[in-house]
């Protein structure tokens, strides 16, 4: 599929460096481009003159598609497809993220949000096919489609339904996260801009993987994180087990954020990141090879993001160290410090400083607490001791006579839980006497 990348900027020199890695993500061939800079026209986005190049370069050199870096309207579409050659295709960027999110989608809950996302993205376009019907004029030319009057009401009840399942699956997720936390897990999630190095991180810190491995680990989780260099590789949520001695920590990779989002793709993808704000810690993965104000602003985005439901601590990791010099590394460092003020420098790719990243992550997390419980005999009091094997770091088990003293580090959810069981072994016991 060949394409022309189109896009306008207010004023400076346009950059194409992002809308042409997001077509390459599609699987497009860029073949031309066409920029400029000035105030959008109302019409075409670009100018007249520009349009009407953009035309020309479509024709020379058989493009398939147009994409555009700038966001469409449904009128701007029908009009520039009207100067386009006969079967050529304008779409914007926001169109471009769905076809990847549309490839990529493989669990139920992100095929959903994708269909979500794509309904709330035709429902404006639904309404201007009403208008443009109503005008007499031709509403189906270039990606707009057949007016159909009860389209409108199709889409809301099909947002509606999707929303409804979306919501179960999430109660559903809940209910697994409670239950990890409740077993002694400690969560941490991954979150960053896509392609700062989440999935390849998560890999360095898994337990049961290699970086260079991807094998179908874990059935009971979803699909293992690929490491690879490109946008968008991780869509749903990916969940490993991390080693940090005596903790057990499920690490979570979730999908990346990306930058000019519009709200309501933002919203259809709210529920993944639930993982991110119902965890203990957050790890911000940053690529620190990129320009520092390009980072800076990427900080500010995913904090604004993070900080409106989050509530655990954020610690900023610093990937890609090895494509930087200690000095490049240092200025940043000091350029950052507002945003990201004691962050953690990794090469997710080459193992660098991972083991002081798992240090850290042992640091920020709720602390474990020491308890010595003390259980009567009885039928099923090894089973208890074994729960706390499971769930808590035990250090000692005496047996006595008629009793088992446990003594174990955990923390305060499975200290609780660990009473509680205590207390009903102690019921069980007074009533057998």
């Amino acid at each position: 599929m060949n394409a022309i990348i189109a896009k306008r900027v207010d004023s400076g020199t346009p950059d194409t460096t992002e809308i042409r890695e997001l077509a390459a993500a599609a699987g497009y061939t860029v073949v031309g481009e066409v920029t400029q800079s000035r105030t959008a026209d109302a019409a075409l986005q670009l100018g007249e003159g520009k349009a009407e190049e953009l035309a020309e370069v479509a024709d020379r050199t058989e493009a398939t598609t147009v994409i555009f870096d700038n966001r469409l309207g449904p009128y701007q579409t029908y009009n520039l497809g009207q100067l386009l050659p006969e079967g050529v295709e304008v779409i914007d960027r926001f169109t471009l993220i769905l076809e990847i999110f549309g490839q990529r989608a493989q669990t139920r809950k992100a095929q959903l949000q994708v269909e979500l996302a794509e309904l709330r993205y035709e429902l404006p376009r639904a309404e201007a096919k009403t208008s443009l019907a109503k005008r007499e004029e031709h509403p189906g030319f270039m990606g707009l489609g057949e007016y159909d009057e009860s389209r409108e009401r199709d889409i809301k009840a099909q947002i509606s339904r999707i929303k409804d399942e979306l919501e179960q699956i999430e109660q559903t997720e809940e209910h697994r996260r409670e239950r990890r936390r409740d077993s002694g897990f400690d969560l941490v999630a991954l979150a960053g801009y896509t392609n700062a190095g989440k999935s390849t991180l998560l890999r360095r810190l898994a337990t049961d993987l290699e970086v260079e491995e991807n094998e179908d680990l874990h059935p009971d989780l979803d699909a293992t994180a690929e490491s690879q260099d490109r946008l968008f590789t991780t869509l749903g949520t990916t969940t490993r087990k991390a080693d940090i001695e005596p903790r057990d920590v499920l690490v979570t990779d979730t999908v990346g954020f990306i930058s000019d989002l519009p709200h309501w793709l933002v919203e259809s993808f709210k529920s993944t990141l639930d993982s991110v704000y119902r965890a203990d810690l957050v790890l911000l993965v940053v690529d620190v090879s990129e320009d520092v104000d390009e980072i800076h602003e990427k900080l500010v985005t995913s904090h604004d993001t993070l900080y409106e439901r989050n509530e655990a601590p954020i610690v900023t990791v610093l990937n890609k160290i090895d494509q930087v010099s200690e000095e490049e590394l240092a200025e940043k460092r000091e350029a950052l410090a507002a945003l990201a003020p004691n962050p953690v420098t990794v090469s997710a790719k080459e193992g660098v400083n991972v083991d002081g990243l798992l240090e850290r992550i042992d640091r920020e997390l709720p602390d474990w607490e020491a308890e010595r419980l003390v259980l009567p005999m009885t039928d099923d009091t090894m089973s208890v001791v074994s729960w706390l094997h499971d769930n808590a770091h035990v250090e000692d088990v005496t047996y006595g006579d008629e009793d088992v003293l446990v003594a174990f580090e955990a923390r305060p959810t499975v200290i609780s839980q660990a009473r509680s069981r205590a207390s009903e072994l102690q019921t069980a016991a007074a009533e057998s006497a």
